[in-house]
């Protein structure tokens, strides 16, 4: 195994600073799309976000294409770990499950998400990669949906009433990007939960959301 340079005075190794630095970046460039769109989220407004200078940022990510590329897969990976983390042991109930996934679809990493869609949508360079890892989002979505909301695919119409949720929060975390859209988002969210729980029918004995 190769040695790790270490900082005067017993600082981090050189490696860890590194990435340490690469993911300020990678989380700044996220935050900035979502904040303030991709037209003005450029390498120095990504890098002054993260707290280092321009050098800095250009030598992990020579390019904005680079930068931008390499935070849409964190931020896939982001919206995989935080689906991954919503219930740590067995879901509370269907309701609960459903609320939980609506609530991810009004985040920042959601909103950020969609400035990408736009922008890959006319830009080639974004859109193979967007398009690969936004798939694979959705598959991997899909199976800790239904998991947690113990959802038998093999009952008519189980699938369909899971994706058709899924679906729904993403309707409500686009109207939530013009207007604070939480009073009415609540009474759809509730209605959503009556109609997925009549519509999976009864837990199976033993179920678990893992």
């Amino acid at each position: 195994m190769g040695t790790v340079t270490r900082t005067a005075r017993g600082g981090p190794p050189r490696q860890d600073r590194s990435r340490a630095t690469r993911e300020r970046l990678l989380e700044a460039a996220v935050t900035c799309v979502a904040e303030h769109g991709w037209t003005r989220s450029t390498v120095a407004v990504v890098a002054e976000r993260a707290g280092v200078s321009r050098g800095a940022a250009q030598h992990h990510f020579p390019t904005r294409e680079d930068l931008f590329t390499a935070a849409v897969a964190y931020m896939a990976e982001e919206r995989s770990a935080a689906l991954r983390a919503l219930f740590p042991g067995p879901p509370p109930g269907r309701h609960a499950v459903v609320a939980a996934l609506a609530d991810l679809y009004t985040g920042p990493l959601f909103r950020a998400a969609l400035q990408l869609w736009v922008v890959a949508s006319q830009e080639e360079t974004l859109r193979e990669d967007v398009v690969a890892l936004e798939a694979r989002v959705g598959r991997e979505t899909h199976r800790i949906a239904v998991a947690l909301l113990d959802a038998d695919e093999a009952r008519p119409g189980a699938r369909e009433t899971v994706q058709g949720l899924l679906d729904m929060c993403r309707g409500l975390g686009l109207a939530d990007l013009l207007t604070d859209d939480g009073p009415r988002r609540e009474r759809v969210v509730r209605q959503w939960a009556t109609l997925v729980e009549v519509a999976l029918g009864e837990t199976r004995p033993g179920a678990s959301g893992g």
